[in-house]
Parts: structure tokens; C-alpha cells; sequence
């Protein structure tokens, strides 16, 4: 079953209020992420990067190319890209998160560009096109299309561009708090609703987390899908684009996925000793053909 076809029940209004339901959700809980960072625009100012070197290595040099971050959130990882050579617009559906963005650019001195939209429907109507076009951490979950997702990745990429994707693997998902397979089925096809979680005072300093972190509220309900890996390739596969390079991780970048999991010195998050290991991230490379 393709992922348009999971709740072909729902009417094109509902549709629309489990959106704005999941962007209200969104802003409350990127103001309690936020608030829980400290200066992070000095941080940035002073040479400071969120990146991580799965996502450096995928991407390779980036200096000169014109860089798209889809679902970019509050900027972070965006200005870092644009630090390394890259000219960069970040596009997310929620206010909250590019009204930070836009901020932090101007305050870290760090140019970039932030527009306010849905990616999908901006994805399929912009006329602009990129050398790149990054994702990371978080994104297709909140998609219901993800043949929409790939396809408009597909057509904002100039001949010979190439995407990167770097994300936590759907099979992580199944696993519960002391990692068994007691967690979310992988194969379900009807939308998890829950409000987006305070998962950077759940980090700690994993997601720059800084200071006393308390958990900051949010009961507004957001809609999210599972797609399993195969999903995800096929749909890529099915845009057109060339997979490159499929790799596999048994850590968690930054975030605290399950309570189970011991926290390293280079901010990842590992199994204990003597528990088997399933990947906790994927990251994808893909080209447009020239």
C-alpha cells in the first residue's frame, strides 16, 4: 500500500485540520525546545556547528552550491551548512521555527535564507532549483504523502544534483524504553496522534540542552505515519533519482531516542553492552541524473 493511499477515509478538511493541528503543535514545542539552548546564536558566532560527520560525509563540499534544508526547523543545522561555503534557503511549515531562524541567521551573522510553507505543496510549485537538497533528523514521519515528498525532491534538484537524508530508522520506533520490541508496530499504516514531545530537556546536552531542563508542556495533538525503509527507497527510486549510498547506524545522533540507551562523550546515544543492536539511524545519498 502507498502512503496516499493510508487514510483514504479522511476528507480534504480534515485533512487540512490535522495540518494546522500539527503545525500549532510544532510551534508550542520548538518554544520549549528553544528556551532550553542557552545563546545559541554566540555559540554559532564563535565557529560553533549542529552538524554531525554522517551528515559531512554524505554531503561532501559544499562551497559554491545553492543548498535547500527541507523541513529545516529553527535553523540551526541550516546556518552551520551555510558556514560551510553553502548559499542556503530553509523552508518549514511552522512560524514559530522560522521566525527563530530568521533570527538567529541576523544575530550569528551567518546569511541564509527562511520561507514559511508546507514542503510538499512548496516543493511542487517553486521554480527554484538546488545543487542539494538536505534533510535530517524527524522529517518523513510528519508526511502522510511520502511519493509527494520524494517527487518534489526530485523536481527542485537540477540535473546532477543530489540529495542527502540522514534519519532515525523506522525500525528504532518498535523498541521501548528498555529496548524491546514493545514499541510501534512497523508496519502500521494509520497515524500515530500525540502532541510532539520535549525531546531536547529529554537529551539533555545531547541536543545542546543547557542548565536545569524542565520539561516543557504540549497537549496540542500532532499526526504522524510510519514508513519503513523499503517505503522510503521506493519512493526515491520512484522520483527518479539514483541511490548512491544506503548506510546504517547502531547510535542515535543527539537525541535521547529511549531511556535504555547510554550516552557517549561524542554525543550519541549507544546500547549497553551485551544488548543486541538494531540500527537507530539510517543516511541516504541519492543523484538526479545529469
Amino acid at each position: 500500500m502507498d502512503a496516499a493511499d493510508r487514510d483514504e477515509g479522511a476528507t480534504d478538511s480534515e485533512r487540512a485540520q490535522r495540518l494546522e493541528s500539527t503545525r500549532a503543535s510544532w510551534n508550542r514545542a520548538t518554544h520549549n525546545h528553544n528556551r532550553h539552548k542557552g545563546d545559541q546564536a554566540a555559540f554559532l558566532r564563535d565557529g560553533g556547528s549542529t552538524l554531525f560527520s554522517e551528515e559531512l560525509e554524505l554531503l561532501g563540499d559544499l562551497a559554491g552550491k545553492r543548498l535547500v534544508h527541507v523541513q529545516c526547523n529553527s535553523g540551526q543545522d541550516s546556518l552551520s551548512l551555510a558556514r560551510r561555503g553553502a548559499e542556503v534557503l530553509g523552508v518549514d511549515f511552522s512560524d514559530e521555527a522560522v521566525a527563530f531562524a530568521r533570527k538567529l541567521s541576523e544575530d550569528a551573522e551567518i546569511p541564509a535564507r527562511f520561507e514559511l510553507a508546507e514542503a510538499v505543496s512548496w516543493m511542487a510549485s517553486t521554480d527554484e532549483r538546488f545543487d542539494v537538497a538536505f534533510a535530517s533528523y524527524g522529517v518523513t514521519g510528519w508526511i502522510e504523502d511520502l511519493q509527494a515528498w520524494a517527487d518534489g525532491v526530485a523536481r527542485i534538484l537540477r540535473p546532477g544534483g543530489r540529495f542527502v537524508y540522514v534519519e532515525f530508522h523506522p525500525v528504532s520506533w518498535s523498541l521501548d524504553a528498555d529496548l524491546n520490541l514493545r514499541g510501534d508496530d512497523y508496519f502500521q499504516e494509520k497515524p500515530f496522534v500525540e502532541p510532539v514531545g520535549d525531546y531536547v530537556a529529554e537529551s539533555q546536552t545531547g541536543l545542546g540542552g543547557s542548565g536545569e531542563l524542565t520539561r516543557g508542556e504540549n497537549d496540542i495533538p500532532a499526526s504522524s505515519w510510519q514508513h519503513t525503509l523499503g517505503d522510503l527507497v521506493t519512493a526515491f527510486s520512484r522520483a527518479g533519482l539514483q541511490i548512491e549510498r544506503l548506510r546504517e547506524y547502531p547510535y542515535s545522533n543527539g537525541c535521547r531516542l529511549h531511556a535504555g540507551l547510554v550516552w557517549g562523550e561524542d554525543r550519541r546515544w549507544r546500547f549497553p553492552e551485551g544488548v543486541a543492536r538494531v540500527p537507530l539511524m539510517f543516511g541516504l545519498a541519492c543523484a538526479k541524473p545529469a
